[in-house]
């Protein structure tokens, strides 16, 4: 049964029942969104309300997407999202010193 908790989410691999509430709180309610959104513009919504989001979720995501377990990404795929998280970590961190 899917629900509002869920929405089918949690049938794809990697997303359990708390990612599953955490893509919900950034406005992913379904499979479809998650498809649609991506997994880079999705971590980034996560990382915007939990400086805590790691590499791994990023994985989960993209291994959601492409409906295979993130430990079966191709290398090339896995290299670009470790890309991705550097650039966004190092601009988090370059935001919070501003701020301060």
């Amino acid at each position: 049964m899917i629900t509002k908790t869920n929405s089918g989410l949690t049938n794809l691999p990697n997303i359990g029942k708390v990612l599953s509430e955490r893509l919900i709180e950034v406005g992913i309610e379904t499979v479809e969104e998650l498809k649609t959104v991506g997994s880079e513009n999705i971590f980034i919504r996560l990382l915007a309300v939990d400086d805590n989001s790691c590499i791994n979720e990023l994985f989960a995501l993209e291994g959601a997407i492409q409906e295979i377990r993130w430990h079966k990404l191709d290398h090339d795929k896995k290299e670009e999202l470790r890309m991705f998280y550097r650039m966004c970590k190092v601009q988090k961190q370059d935001r919070n010193e501003k701020l301060r």
